[in-house]
């Protein structure tokens, strides 16, 4: 009788492929939610506040003021603006000088302080920002718009919420399918972990070559995915923008926490799963093992 081939598409491969998709399902909500999240911090850099100043604010505590902003971590940059810019952005706006009609420049000149990420809200601006500012001599005023930026982290808040719930529940789904693979794999493995510990093995030395092929597994379905979801990401930029800029689509402060996050899931959910499916058949007598 002619000897059969062990076919391609065979346990191994079928269960590699199983975790890789499913992690390809994590690694893209992760990457969304990175990503939103990397963009909503750099939409909120683009927050200011408009420091108002005094006429007759000195030289000196206005270069005092000046190298504060550039020093804290409160902002990112700044944009100073004389009288005279202030007046003629004004003027180019309403289409007349104002100064026609009273006679001097009513506007005080300004420095526009675009916030960090952290300080960029309103609880923030008001506990923080407005009294650091308001202590330097020449400051009159504090001006920002508290409506928009409210709106702004609300929005924020929700689409990441939203997100993060969908990647908990598919993470949840990703335990669940992979750890059943997994138990399919043991399965049919079941009759040779009980002749293993029948002749005398311990139960530390019949989990190690599962333990090691688990993990084996685990590496290469992760790295199937990450390729997966690379060859995704590509592509879906070539369909929307027409162009691919791999810098941007590939940023490491995104791509490799996305990369860690897939392998470390796989590894983990594998070691466990495989862990508590040999340890199940190493408890079952013999008799047991024929109804399972």
């Amino acid at each position: 009788m002619k000897k059969q081939k062990p076919s391609f598409f065979n346990l191994h491969l079928t269960s590699n492929i199983s975790i890789a998709l499913v992690l390809f399902m994590v690694g893209l909500l992760t990457w969304l939610l990175l990503t939103v999240t990397h963009y909503a911090h750099r939409s909120q850099e683009n927050i200011s506040v408009s420091i108002q100043l005094d006429d007759s604010i000195t030289h000196t505590d206005l270069t005092r003021l000046e190298s504060y902003i550039k020093v804290t971590p409160i902002s990112t940059h700044y944009i100073y603006i004389s009288k005279d810019s202030a007046l003629t952005e004004l003027t180019e706006t309403l289409g007349d000088d104002p100064t026609s009609m009273l006679g001097y420049n009513p506007i005080n000149a300004s420095i526009e302080v675009y916030l960090s990420q952290r300080y960029a809200n309103v609880d923030s601006i008001q506990k923080v920002v407005i009294p650091k500012f308001k202590s330097f001599s020449g400051v009159t005023d504090i001006i920002y718009e508290q409506d928009m930026i409210e709106l702004m982290d609300n929005n924020i808040r929700r689409l990441l919420f939203f997100i993060s719930m969908i990647v908990v529940v598919l993470l949840f789904i990703s335990v669940v399918l992979i750890n059943n693979t997994i138990r399919l794999t043991i399965y049919s493995k079941r009759f040779i972990i009980n002749t293993m510990r029948l002749v005398g093995a311990r139960n530390k030395f019949i989990r190690a070559p599962f333990i090691r092929k688990a993990m084996v597994n685990a590496l290469i379905g992760a790295l199937i995915g990450i390729v997966l979801l690379a060859a995704s990401l590509y592509f879906m930029q070539i369909q929307i923008n027409g162009y691919t800029n791999l810098a941007e689509l590939f940023d490491p402060t995104v791509t490799i926490p996305v990369a860690a996050i897939m392998i470390v899931v796989s590894l983990v959910i594998n070691y466990f799963a495989t862990l508590f499916a040999v340890n199940r058949y190493l408890r079952m007598s013999t008799d047991k093992l024929y109804f399972v």
